[in-house]
């Protein structure tokens, strides 16, 4: 009688425990969520205030081009150290002074007063932003199960489409309403509010918090594993190279729209600012719909059975060419109606691989490193990242075209789908 009363009551206390556990992962996610938007926030104030501050100060589109690839280059290098801190630090501490950081920088650029002050303060928030989507792959490897982890990655990584949509149409009125400074000032003070929130409410699954996970056996008090492959070992496996070349090739698309979509629209197609916040907001808004897609194929894939690897590489291999095939003929279509249409389909395709890439580091990284192969293939893809405003301004200043700019982010998404679906084969752990 006594073990059927434990029993029973053993049955109605489990789904109480596994609700809570599933309340505070999905807390977890919807701060990484928030606090993607106010990052990508920050990054897109420049794209924003393009024009503006091209007049204020008198740049021209080469000039323009290294300035907004001033934010891309320092961060794409500072991916490399900030997935090492994170697996020795964490990620609270880590995120947490990287919000703060930026914010302040963010809010220091607002007094800018030439192009040296502002291309100082982006290398500057470069650096600072570098650790963010890798802690929050530390964060859903740590609070989710191998099978249920595309997901949540997806969901944190809608936040910077989610901003993309946002910021054109949001922050061109506010530089309407106050001035290009007041946005980057605003901006800025919204990180404080998240740093706050952050460094409140997260937590780790561990004993102390009744929550106990074990997905990544890194997770111990100090920090520290018995790592068998260092960090600077990575470099020597194929898979690290497949999957920073893929990424390079999918994040040139990537911050090609972000950076000179409403430069683009303003010159080639003739629209005003406020116009060209809207319609500009219109693929991005395309994108919403791609990132969960991405995680919600992946995981479907790998519950029916195939590999881990081949579940992430599938959707990010399609995704890539779709891209290549809408970005292509862009330029060449005088309907600003369908080139529009294209444009989103693009981005919709750019945005299904970002999540998949993030969650295919859990899977292909050694014990004790996913934060460092993940810093390792984001310093991958923002080389691209950073080579794609300048590469654009040199073309633009060159040809007075955006022609030759679409077909060489076209051909760049058939390298991602190379560098993932060829070259990225086996986990780190299982070959040399």
């Amino acid at each position: 009688m006594v073990i059927i009363m434990d029993e029973a009551k053993s049955s109605k206390m489990m789904p109480t425990k596994i609700m809570s556990i599933g309340r505070v992962r999905w807390l977890m996610v919807s701060l990484l969520f928030f606090g993607a938007i106010v990052n990508y926030l920050d990054r897109s104030t420049m794209s924003v205030a393009n024009t503006v501050i091209a007049d204020q100060f008198d740049i021209g589109p080469a000039g323009m081009g290294l300035l907004l690839s001033a934010f891309l280059w320092p961060y794409a290098l500072g991916s490399l150290p900030a997935g090492w801190i994170i697996d020795k630090v964490g990620p609270k501490k880590t995120l947490g002074w990287s919000i703060f950081l930026w914010s302040s920088v963010t809010v220091v650029s607002g007094f800018a007063t030439g192009f040296l002050f502002l291309f100082i303060m982006r290398v500057l928030l470069g650096i600072t932003e570098s650790p963010y989507f890798a802690s929050g792959v530390k964060v859903t490897n740590r609070w989710f199960p191998k099978e249920k982890r595309a997901f949540p990655t997806s969901v944190f990584n809608m936040g910077p489409t989610v901003a993309k949509a946002l910021s054109l149409p949001l922050l061109s009125a506010i530089m309407l309403a106050i001035g290009w400074q007041g946005m980057f000032i605003s901006v800025g003070l919204l990180g404080f509010v998240f740093v706050i929130l952050w460094v409140i409410i997260y937590r780790d699954p561990n004993a102390e918090n009744n929550f106990e996970i074990n997905n990544d056996n890194t997770h111990k008090s100090n920090y520290q594993s018995n790592v068998q492959i260092s960090w600077g070992m990575l470099f020597k496996y194929r898979s690290t190279w497949g999957m920073m070349i893929g990424a390079f090739g999918t994040n040139f698309t990537l911050w090609l729209y972000l950076t000179w979509l409403p430069g683009y629209l303003e010159t080639a197609r003739n629209m005003d600012i406020m116009t060209t916040g809207w319609v500009a907001s219109i693929p991005f808004v395309a994108g919403i719909f791609g990132v969960p897609i991405g995680g919600l194929v992946s995981d479907y894939l790998l519950r029916k059975g195939l590999t881990p690897i081949n579940s992430r590489k599938i959707p990010i291999v399609v995704a890539a060419i779709l891209a290549a095939v809408s970005v292509m003929p862009v330029p060449f279509i005088s309907s600003t109606s369908i080139s529009v249409l294209l444009l989103s389909i693009g981005f919709f395709a750019s945005s299904v691989p970002p999540s998949v890439m993030w969650t295919l580091n859990t899977d292909v990284a050694p014990q004790g490193r996913v934060a460092s192969l993940a810093g390792i293939q984001n310093f991958g893809g923002f080389l691209g990242g950073a080579l794609a405003p300048v590469l654009t301004g040199v073309i633009v200043q060159t040809t007075g075209s955006f022609k030759l700019v679409f077909i060489t982010g076209s051909l760049l998404c058939i390298v991602a789908a190379i560098g993932y679906g060829i070259i990225l084969k086996k986990p780190i752990t299982n070959h040399v």
